[in-house]
């Protein structure tokens, strides 16, 4: 028996039968745990897979997020070894790519049980059954949205250093004042940063154009946090489309507003967290138990409240000789992500019950973001 018509039988079975139960799911694991000399033959198949991802418009951290959503942790190394297996053979895909790939790596370096595409020396049906599971989540991914990746890797700028400093000191204090006070001043430099850059582009010969990232909006109480992501990326001239079934929003903006929402919604969820599992406790303390209704109101609150706070800090950066340049890119930016999505639909937020969730969620976000400050030099 040769080890391809193994792997084929394998499939067969298992990745394009019409059904997806066990029975057809143990055929093929049992076929392929038969026979060791076709484990080569299906790390490969694997990596053709990751390859066909990328043709769908998928990029290596929403593969690595889809998994770790749909199936278990042995998923998640099995595919970032597939994924690190297939990179020396891919294109060059730009900073973005190589970045999300960097992280991927990161971890496996440090490991002892290292993630691989082969067979540990026993139960090898297990194992067996883990790749198709994989595989056959990989072959079913839909087609996304193709991304466009920066023109050009520029190294981290001085604003953007301190920038993360100071979101890294608002998360790590237990000070509200003073998470506040970091998280304003942070909120200033994006909004400096984010003029900066503008006025670099317009007088450029080659202006840049807007391109577009995913950002993971991960259970629970995804929908509070997709309008949370909204509200950090309007406040910073770009647009977020939630795609709920797959996890992620994608956000559409010039690259220093992209990675500018990146790191303040990640650290806005940090505190947001934080100060809900506070809060939270005090409610314990008093007898209420509805803890998932106080969750879903208190981050819709925060997320609400954020909103108009940063839009404030925000404005506050802005002087009329800069409007006609922020309004362009404001149209570039419309315009491309019409074109990336020509149909979208609003959604309803859900779950928004509590009262004293929606409460203690404005405050807390009154306490860690923004107020007006003056304008920075």
């Amino acid at each position: 028996m040769d080890k391809t018509s193994t792997v084929d039988r394998a499939f067969e079975a298992a990745l394009y039968a019409r059904t997806d139960d066990d029975t057809a799911l143990d055929t093929g694991a049992s076929l392929l745990a038969a026979d060791p000399a076709a484990d080569a033959e299906l790390a490969r198949r694997g990596a053709e897979f990751v390859a066909a991802a990328w043709r769908r418009g998928w990029q290596p951290a929403d593969v690595v997020r889809i998994v770790r959503r749909e199936l278990d942790d042995v998923h998640v190394r099995l595919v970032s070894a597939l994924i690190l297996q297939q990179a020396p053979h891919d294109r060059p895909r730009g900073p973005r790519w190589a970045a999300q790939l960097a992280r991927l790596a990161e971890p496996v370096g440090r490991r002892t049980d290292r993630p691989t595409v082969t067979p540990p020396g026993s139960n090898r049906f297990t194992y067996a059954t883990a790749v198709l599971e994989l595989y056959r989540l990989l072959l079913r991914l839909p087609t996304l949205e193709v991304l466009d990746e920066p023109r050009r890797s520029r190294p981290e700028s001085r604003a953007l250093t301190r920038i993360r400093a100071l979101l890294a000191k608002a998360e790590a204090t237990g000070y509200p004042d003073e998470a506040e006070a970091l998280s304003a001043k942070a909120q200033e430099l994006m909004a400096r940063h984010s003029i900066d850059e503008a006025l670099l582009a317009a007088g450029a010969p080659a202006a840049d154009e807007p391109a577009a990232c995913r950002i993971g909006v991960d259970p629970p109480y995804e929908q509070a946090k997709a309008v949370l992501l909204d509200a950090v990326a309007a406040a910073n001239h770009c647009r977020a489309v939630w795609n709920e079934p797959l996890g992620f929003s994608t956000v559409v903006g010039f690259e220093p507003d992209l990675e500018v929402v990146d790191l303040l919604y990640t650290s806005l969820l940090v505190q947001a967290t934080t100060a809900m599992t506070k809060a939270e406790a005090a409610q314990r303390k008093g007898g209420r138990k509805r803890t998932k209704t106080f969750r879903q109101s208190f981050l819709a609150a925060y997320a609400h409240r954020i909103g108009t706070r940063l839009e404030v800090a925000a404005e506050t950066q802005v002087t009329d000789d800069l409007l006609p340049v922020l309004a362009s890119r404001e149209v570039a930016v419309t315009g491309r992500l019409e074109s990336m999505f020509p149909e979208t639909t609003t959604t309803r937020l859900r779950g928004v019950s509590d009262a004293v969730g929606w409460t203690e969620g404005a405050h807390a976000a009154d306490r860690a973001e923004v107020r007006s400050r003056r304008r920075l030099d």
